[in-house]
């Protein structure tokens, strides 16, 4: 008895092994890439970017990050960011920024200094980057409501205490509006009339929120003073709004119709005729990260109700629905300057959380766009550097003390998929709809691809994305890249993960220095570049078919460059 019980519970051991042997084999994921079979232009939604403190613009990190961002780009970036109009004397801080661009003088008249503002737009222009102009916030001397102006928010502070009297509307519309004007013409005069006519301007940020202590109306009536001086400054300037907060809010969608109510049939309050000027709409989109017991838990498809909702408002005006379209911020979460220290949910930024959510989003937001037959122009990603900073803080930014994050790779590969976007398919486990509705929250990661062909090349981005930051085994894939012209293909690899285009890892292993030597920094700069996973090699094509075998990390993107 007692050996048929030793033989019985050995099988059990080993029946266990086999079944922890077969756990453990992932399923080989299979995608295929079909260059024959466009599915629409691989416009450069992702060239956009933005960031609540102007003052870092010409500051020595944000100089530098500025012009890597132009450089990994081969179409002009745009840049949005508050603050251009707020008085003060151009100190930077968390969550506030200043130009000092309007004052008035003892009898009221108004005084006018682009000093400030010229030295932010020459940081852009030199590098060929483009403003997407923010007219805000309410410069003091004009608030219906002065004081109290200068705000010392913190990460620790209630965010409520960023929002003072520059979030007003303004005393007199009419100096409001000669402000507008003036700067306008000021911009033609300084940069041209065909470089002020390839920029964006809007006029404000989530007026639905507390941003704008006004009314819906009011709101209205300032936008109706503000296009019309743009356009008597710049006829051919281009004009939009309203970059309200989550449309898939009630709140957010009703600000959004009554604006586009008011452009196709409201009296203006400027000009006294029907609808206003509308050359581009805005809105905004967030995911929401949580902390599951101790684990950071992302939610994409908060951000994609969002943006689908937005567009589905759009689509539903006859004749506004050609318009192009910005998501004005794009982003995982609301709050960029809301470190981890403070704010845990929000540990995935410094890592490839950040990089693996962002490639999965950005292909999603292209379906999206083309299911709702939207023309998309761009997705801001609200995410630029904190000057004077801790190392690696948590910070939603594409730097830390000048060393680039793994996010910023992403856009570095973005830059190098040309041409058009082609068809993905395979048994994958996701799609837009599905992560629209369910986020990623099943069994399976979300491993698939975004892919272009151009007429010498083609790009495919590969990711393996998880809502849950937690450790997972590596996963065989097979990609088969469908309608190659040639009989061989030469490959390049480019990787981030743990051990590749990744600062963060190499800065750990440093000892997570905060006052790092010269030459670690130098290391964390060369570490934080986008790195090849290996040698080009020549791929051999079968029936006009090129295949390419990895192991990719949870939390991974590759991307597959092919070259004929």
């Amino acid at each position: 008895m007692t050996q048929l019980l030793s033989v019985r519970f050995i099988l059990l051991l080993l029946l266990m092994a086999t079944a922890s042997r077969a756990s453990a084999q992932q399923d080989t994921v299979a995608i295929q890439v079909h260059l024959d079979q466009p599915k629409g232009p691989m416009t450069p939604i992702w060239a956009w970017f933005g960031y609540d403190e102007p003052n870092y613009t010409y500051m020595k990190d944000g100089k530098k990050l500025l012009t890597e961002i132009a450089q990994l780009s081969p179409v002009p970036v745009y840049v949005r960011t508050h603050s251009l109009l707020v008085t003060g004397n151009g100190e930077a801080a968390l969550k506030w920024g200043s130009t000092n661009a309007y004052t008035e003088d003892e009898n009221g008249q108004p005084v006018y200094d682009w000093t400030i503002i010229d030295r932010i737009f020459d940081t852009y222009i030199q590098r060929g980057i483009k403003p997407l102009a923010q007219i805000g916030f309410m410069p003091q001397a004009l608030s219906v409501k002065p004081e109290p102006y200068r705000h010392h928010w913190q990460p620790d502070h209630p965010y409520d205490e960023i929002f003072t009297g520059w979030a007003y509307p303004p005393k007199d519309y009419k100096k409001f509006a000669a402000l507008v004007y003036a700067w306008v013409r000021h911009a033609v005069d300084r940069y041209g009339k065909k470089e002020v006519e390839s920029w964006y301007w809007e006029l404000w940020n989530e007026p639905n929120i507390s941003y704008w202590k006004g009314t819906t109306e009011e709101y209205i009536k300032l936008y109706d003073y503000t296009a019309d001086a743009v356009k008597r400054a710049l006829p051919t300037a281009r004009i939009g709004g309203p970059e309200v907060t989550g449309p898939n809010w009630k709140d957010a969608a009703d600000f959004l119709k009554a604006f586009l109510d008011h452009i196709v049939s409201g009296t203006n309050y400027a000009t006294g005729k029907t609808g206003a000027p509308l050359d581009v709409i805005t809105f905004h989109a967030k995911g929401a990260p949580t902390l599951v017991n101790g684990v950071v838990q992302m939610n994409m498809g908060t951000q994609l109700r969002d943006i689908d909702k937005g567009f589905s408002i759009v689509a539903s005006y006859p004749t506004l629905k050609h318009l192009p379209v910005i998501i004005g911020e794009s982003d995982p979460e609301g709050c960029a300057a809301c470190s981890e220290k403070y704010h845990p949910q929000n540990a995935y930024r410094n890592g490839t959380m950040y990089s693996s959510y962002t490639a999965a989003s950005f292909s999603r937001i292209y379906e999206l766009a083309a299911a709702r037959g939207i023309h998309l122009a761009g997705a801001v990603t609200w995410a630029f550097e904190f000057e004077n900073q801790p190392w690696f803080a948590g910070f939603r930014d594409l730097a830390t003390n000048g060393v680039d994050k793994p996010v910023l790779n992403v856009f570095r590969m973005f830059g190098k998929m040309q041409g058009r976007r082609v068809a993905v398919t395979g048994q994958l486990a996701y799609n837009a709809v599905t992560i629209r509705d369910s986020s990623v929250r099943g069994p399976q990661p979300d491993i698939n691809a975004l892919a272009a062909a151009a007429q010498h090349n083609a790009t495919v981005m590969v990711w393996n994305y998880h809502d849950n930051n937690s450790p997972a085994p590596d996963v065989p894939v097979v990609v088969n890249i469908q309608g190659v012209p040639a009989a061989r293909v030469q490959l390049q690899e480019f990787r981030i993960d743990a051990t590749h285009s990744n600062a963060y890892e190499a800065w750990k292993k440093m000892g997570s220095p905060q006052q790092p030597t010269p030459q670690q920094v130098a290391e964390l700069e060369k570490a934080g570049r986008l790195q090849a996973a290996g040698a080009a090699a020549p791929v051999p094509v079968h029936n006009g078919t090129a295949t390419v075998r990895m192991q990719l990390p949870r939390q991974a993107v590759s991307l597959l460059q092919l070259t004929w």
